[in-house]
């Protein structure tokens, strides 16, 4: 039986995942009209972006961090790669 860790070397291993799961395309999604293509820290309820989310599109490529954040250096300010946003489906 392979981990969640085991996968994720895997999956790195064999190259990029050509899906996005449900909620890291609503992540990904949420930055297409957003200027730079930023990504947001917090979703729709005001909930911070769940850190797996975030680690997980940039292993993947489709975000890629944008500044370092002053304030909350742990927080990962982000903005869509070109592939986060053909994957996110902006035409």
């Amino acid at each position: 039986m392979m981990t969640t860790k085991g996968k994720s070397a895997a999956r790195r291993g064999k190259g990029r995942s050509a899906t996005p799961t449900p909620s890291q395309l609503s992540w990904l999604r949420s930055g297409l009209g957003q200027p730079g293509g930023k990504l947001p820290l917090f979703d729709n309820s005001g909930q911070r972006v769940n850190p797996r989310t975030v680690k997980s599109c940039l292993a993947q490529g489709w975000a890629e961090p944008w500044f370092a954040n002053p304030i909350k250096p742990d927080w990962l300010v982000c903005k869509l790669t070109e592939e986060g946003r053909q994957i996110s489906g902006e035409e």
